[in-house]
């Protein structure tokens, strides 16, 4: 994105990325970011994928052993803006907005054993080589079939409620679990979830584990994809995205499924509904 560029308007710059114009901004973003900003932000990604429990007092640490001149302060900045958390709250991602709503937690204890019992949605930071996107996306618990998906360049609840009615529009859950994060808990996310009279769980504050499904799903896609290529464009990375999703769902087979695919066990197990 150039938003300076002197022939190509910021909304056909979007249009051709596949990007809202909506959830655009100059701001700081990663248009904004300094190359070292990039590269600390890149790894503070890999460490986290790695070490989820890592907040900003140990991330500021390891960067420092790994040769970064780095203070507390401005990790701070850098996991907020990339929506990390440790064990703590994560800053911007999961700050709620004081009017949003906030659902309990209903999962725990609870056994997965059919598909649309649990959806799930959450949102994760993807590196580039010269900037980042936010991606967004919903996933059956049981299955592991990922629903919808969605990019962005801001934190923006748009790309999520986009996501959240493409997923609607292939069936209903009986439970749709979340974090307390603002894009989850607006009244606009969470009309169609009522007008459906779906059940809203929503994770506790700083507990990443709530989700942890989606984590993991989180984790398969950027060692098996995001990490092993490198990426310079945002049309390159969402294509590549899209193929990786469609291996994912159709191909790729789960332990945890007796080593059959997302989309067989979606779409076969008793309780599925067929699109």
């Amino acid at each position: 994105m150039d938003p300076h560029h002197p022939r190509i308007s910021i909304r056909r710059q979007c249009d051709l990325l596949g990007l809202n114009r909506s959830s655009y901004y100059v701001g700081d973003s990663w248009g904004t970011q300094t190359q070292e900003n990039l590269e600390i932000m890149e790894r503070l990604d890999r460490q986290y994928t790695a070490v989820p429990t890592y907040g900003s007092r140990r991330m500021t640490a390891w960067l420092r052993r790994e040769g970064y001149d780095v203070n507390r302060k401005r990790i701070q900045r850098l996991m907020q803006l990339m929506g990390l958390e440790g064990l703590a709250p994560k800053p911007g991602k999961c700050k709620s907005h004081p009017e949003h709503e906030i659902y309990p937690y209903l999962l725990r204890s609870v056994s997965i054993d059919r598909p649309n019992q649990v959806w799930s949605t959450d949102i994760t930071y993807l590196p580039m080589n010269s900037g980042f996107l936010y991606l967004v996306a919903v996933i059956d618990w049981h299955s592991r079939y990922v629903l919808s998906w969605g990019l962005s360049n801001t934190l923006d609840a748009t790309f999520c409620i986009e996501a959240l009615e493409e997923a609607l529009s292939q069936g209903t859950p009986e439970i749709f679990n979340t974090d307390q994060g603002s894009q989850f808990t607006s009244k606009a996310f969470l009309g169609p979830l009522k007008d459906r009279e779906i059940r809203i769980s929503m994770d506790g504050r700083g507990r990443a584990l709530d989700n942890i499904f989606v984590e993991r799903f989180w984790r398969t896609l950027k060692y098996e994809w995001l990490y092993l290529n490198d990426y310079q464009e945002v049309r390159e990375l969402k294509l590549g995205l899209r193929e990786y999703m469609k291996f994912y769902n159709e191909q790729r087979l789960h332990s945890s499924l007796r080593y059959r695919t997302p989309q067989e066990v979606h779409f076969t197990t008793p309780g599925s509904m067929a699109v």
